[in-house]
């Protein structure tokens, strides 16, 4: 061997770069092979990078939550472009009548353009604040959002045990 091929550059990663790396290395593989992953072979992956069983569940169970929290998330996106599709509505059919009237009353519009405008305005502004998903109005508007919706859901299971209990 001569002196250059001892002394080839040695490659350092940081624990991020490796993730990056093995994770778009996953990616290509699936993409390769079109096929999920088991459990199991979950477990042998982590294995063979000595990575310890109880790490790798504290880690599913993060991933979990983080899925749950995502599809929270998603629904709430829905929820507020569903909200703002019916006010969407009832402006355009509120202001349509306003302008029908006015084009019966002298066969011109004039004074319903007043109205359309501002109305124009707050649905500019609501599509601003709903379709501009980041920052801590968003954050405040989810909590909010998912405190209600998980009381909902206590309530509708606390009703449905009460009825399960009352006819059974």
């Amino acid at each position: 061997m001569t002196n250059s091929e001892n002394n080839k550059p040695i490659r350092l990663y940081s624990q991020e770069d490796i993730q990056q790396i093995l994770h778009l290395a996953i990616a290509r593989q699936v993409d390769n092979d079109d096929r999920e992953f088991s459990y199991e072979q979950l477990l042998e992956i982590a294995n063979e990078l000595e990575i310890a069983p109880e790490s790798l569940k504290i880690a599913e169970t993060d991933w979990l939550s983080k899925q749950s929290e995502t599809q929270q998330r998603l629904a709430f996106d829905e929820f507020r472009q569903k909200r703002f599709q019916k006010r969407l509505g009832n402006y355009a059919i509120f202001n349509g009548f306003l302008i029908f009237v006015d084009f019966i009353g002298g066969f011109t519009i004039s004074w319903s353009l007043y109205p359309l405008s501002f109305f124009i305005l707050i649905i500019g502004l609501e599509a601003w604040n709903i379709f501009n998903a980041k920052g801590e109005d968003y954050e405040i508007a989810f909590q909010k959002w998912n405190r209600r919706h998980m009381m909902k859901k206590s309530l509708n299971n606390l009703v449905n045990k009460f009825l399960k209990a009352a006819i059974g």
